[in-house]
């Protein structure tokens, strides 16, 4: 490569590489859970000493800087490609990962292999491709997570992959150099400075990654219920000022479990809980799939309705309650669970309290009516 040592390079790539993988190592560390730091940390410290390999060539014998350092170095590319799959939480045997490194070593053992430089490049190379491709598209079906990393990893894979895909066709249409010119080579330079560029993006990018991962998870956390897994209080609260904020043709749904407390005296909390998860459940799929439904607190629930009418928001409502009506637990045959429901269509201030006032004062109305019962905002409809 004019201008740059291939061996030099070699030896750089060696250093880049071991730095970035003690880099993934402490971050495992740091965090034990994301197994894949580990993974992707021991892939590279592997690249690292197959560079060591590699650039001895001439120094130590044949068969461990072609065969044991080549194999090593497709086994890293397979690490890496089996840790991805352990970040999108794809099954696979770890065995996968060093299958071309071995397959490597076996083509070794055929003279016609070893002795062609063209056949090893290419196997190599071809090797190398598939894992950086299968990486990519590992990330790429873990799409629907939303990281703001996700696409610079799939680039960074396709185009390494690029990198050595290139490789292939160059093996049989370029003149190649003689085995002991082989750290000589311009692609040895080229995939040198590749291999440095890679192990230092892939840090930033794979850690980043794990990072955003978690900084969501505890943000979906800090949003959601313990217990049912639905939006808690926090999240609801901050979802529905946005939209009433927007729209007029909106409507809230409070539901109140009825006689809550009467059900844990009795029955314990384990029930109390089970009757709430219940529910949840069974009003998930039962409203409409876009409405906003959420845990505000206790046995109180809420639903929020856009673009609904007063009359299809009353019919949601009744729907929750009729179906909540008809559960029976075998065990406990004198159970039965209901829920009262306040509705509230609209509001002229477009503020989320108006209109939580409103419904929480036609629940008030169910209870007073004798529960499980809807009630209508300011008495203009009523279903009973």
């Amino acid at each position: 490569m004019p201008g740059l040592d291939p061996a030099t390079l070699l030896i750089a790539s060696c250093a880049t590489t071991f730095l970035v993988s003690v880099q993934f190592l402490v971050s495992w560390r740091q965090a034990p859970k994301a197994r894949c730091l580990a993974y992707w940390g021991t892939a590279h410290f592997i690249g690292s000493v197959a560079s060591v390999g590699l650039a001895l060539r001439g120094f130590i014998p044949d068969w461990l800087s072609i065969g044991g350092a080549n194999a090593m170095m497709i086994s890293a590319y397979g690490l890496i490609w089996y840790a991805i799959g352990q970040f999108e939480n794809r099954k696979r045997h770890l065995s996968l990962a060093f299958s071309a490194g071995l397959a490597w070593i076996l083509l070794c053992l055929i003279p016609a292999f070893y002795e062609s430089v063209a056949y090893r490049v290419m196997f190599a190379s071809t090797a190398a491709t598939l894992y950086c491709f299968g990486g990519a598209w590992d990330f790429w079906r873990g799409r629907a997570e939303p990281l703001a990393s996700r696409p610079f990893a799939i680039g960074l894979m396709v185009f390494y992959g690029f990198c050595y895909l290139v490789r292939v066709p160059a093996a049989l249409l370029l003149p190649l150099p003689a085995p002991e010119a082989a750290l000589s080579s311009y692609w040895v330079g080229v995939l040198c400075l590749a291999a440095m560029l890679f192990s230092i993006a892939s840090a930033f990018t794979f850690i980043g990654l794990v990072k955003e991962r978690a900084e969501r998870m505890q943000s979906v956390a800090a949003r959601t219920d313990s217990l049912t897994g639905i939006a808690n209080r926090r999240a609801f609260v901050e979802v529905a000022e946005h939209l009433i904020a927007t729209r007029s043709d909106t409507a809230l749904l409070l539901f109140d479990l009825d006689r809550f407390k009467a059900i844990n005296d009795r029955y314990g909390h384990e029930v109390g809980d089970a009757v709430i998860v219940g529910f949840c459940t069974l009003a998930a799929g039962t409203l409409p799939k876009r409405a906003m439904f959420g845990r505000l607190g206790g046995e109180e629930f809420g639903c929020l309705l856009i673009g609904s009418s007063p009359t299809s928001a009353l019919n949601a409502a009744e729907r929750v309650r009729r179906a909540f009506a008809t559960i029976t637990l075998p065990q406990f045959p004198d159970l039965r669970p209901s829920v009262s429901v306040g509705v509230a269509h609209g509001t002229d201030d477009g503020a989320f309290e108006h209109l939580l006032r409103r419904a929480d004062e036609a629940l008030y109305e169910a209870k007073k009516g004798g529960r499980d019962r809807v009630e209508m905002a300011d008495f203009v409809l009523r279903v009973a």
